[in-house]
Order: C-alpha cells, then structure tokens, then sequence
C-alpha cells in the first residue's frame, strides 16, 4: 500500500507517494530521477550512495524512504547555485584532479560539505576520519584530501 511523504529536496518542497519498503536511493534514482546518487555495494558499506538528511550524511542504498518525512535531503545535484555554478567543493575536486573515474565523487562531496559545515578548518586526520565512509576505488584520496584542504584554506 502505497504512502505520501512531504520533504524538501535540494531546497524544493516534495510530495511524492511510494512503497514503504523503498530506500531514499531508489527514491531518487528510480522515481524522481536524479542519478546522481550512486549504488556501489548496496550493503551501506561503500559510500557512493552519501546524501546529506538534515545536514548529515546517510547511506541512502539502506535508509527508509519513509524516514525522510519534513525532514531536508541534498544531493550532488542540489549543490550547484541557481546560476549553475559549482558549488567550491565541487570545484576543488575538479582543480585537483579528484575525480578521477567520479564513481565515489557525489557521496565524497557530500561527505566532504557535512564534514566542512561542522569543521571548516580540519586537520588532515580529521578529513581522513570525515571521509572515511567513503570507498575510492581509484585510490585518488591524496586528491581528495588536498581538494578538501584547498576548500578550507590550507
């Protein structure tokens, strides 16, 4: 039996009914079609599915849908400004080469903004502990950390 949930998405007020038992990541690959939320390994464990709910991240491939009811999700994709510009992580990622094959790049983005609007000034430990739920396949975390670093003016 299908539920309606309200909820804002990237800043826009959602009303969208769906199946209790769905994730936030079917949520938004499969109904409201915004792919850039990633399913690595289904399981929570790798982190390419990271969004941000209330300002902190979750895996989305294992969190209830459900549980998203009045409460605020950003994406890769409510990053950008109204204008289309990239938000200065996403930036920073890009200017030190980051992204390599950019699988894992939405969740280590997401990942790296909650970690920066909680600490703007980390250390080196505290990136690598902020990200650590975050799998590179590429091994591109040296980029990531100076893209995390240059973002917060070291």
């Amino acid at each position: 039996m299908k539920q309606t949930i309200n909820f804002t998405l990237n800043g826009e007020l959602v009303e969208v009914e769906i199946e209790p038992h769905l994730t936030l990541l079917q949520l938004l690959r499969d109904k409201l079609e915004l792919i850039g939320t990633k399913e690595g390994c289904g399981m929570g464990e790798c982190g390419a599915c990271t969004v941000l709910l209330d300002g902190k991240t979750v895996n989305s491939c294992i969190f209830p849908a459900m549980e998203v009811e009045g409460k605020k999700v950003v994406t890769i994709e409510g990053l950008m400004d109204a204008q289309g510009n990239l938000h200065p992580i996403q930036k920073a990622f890009v200017e030190q080469g980051a992204v390599q094959c950019g699988f894992c790049t939405p969740g280590m983005v997401l990942s790296a903004k909650a970690l920066l609007d909680e600490n703007p000034k980390p250390t080196e430990e505290e990136i690598r502990h902020g990200i650590a739920g975050n799998l590179c396949r590429c091994t591109g975390y040296i980029q990531i950390i100076e893209a995390i670093k240059a973002v917060s003016g070291q």
